[in-house]
């Protein structure tokens, strides 16, 4: 099983700046063995991709949405990705989900629990 945990969100200003992270954990976990991604789901909306990269590291796929805003990294050491969020818009409000999904397989197994955005005008 592999747990994740995410932390970083909260309230803040149209073109304010977030970093969420998410930490993962469990016996099986390698960071180079698991693809990660960052999702969103907006209230009333279903949940959309944001930015992910494969477990190689390559390729990093991003929504158009949040090109040139949003970075996506990892550090491999602490098992842990993050979401570097730039120029922020009210649109970007939404609880943020960390998934991960290991290398052999085809849809994102392992879910957080959410961390909640909210961006004000």
């Amino acid at each position: 099983q592999v747990q994740l945990v995410e932390s970083g969100g909260g309230l803040v200003q149209a073109g304010g700046s977030l970093r969420l992270s998410c930490a993962a954990s469990g016996r099986t976990f390698s960071s180079f063995s698991y693809s990660m991604g960052w999702f969103r789901q907006a209230p009333g909306k279903e949940r959309e991709f944001v930015a992910t990269f494969k477990w190689t590291g390559l390729p990093i796929n991003y929504a158009d949405s949040v090109k040139g805003r949003f970075t996506i990294s990892r550090d491999n050491g602490k098992n842990t990705v993050y979401l570097q969020m730039n120029n922020l818009k009210p649109e970007d409000t939404a609880v943020y989900y960390c998934a991960a999904r290991y290398m052999y397989s085809s849809d994102y197994e392992y879910w957080g629990q959410g961390t909640q955005v909210t961006v004000s005008s």
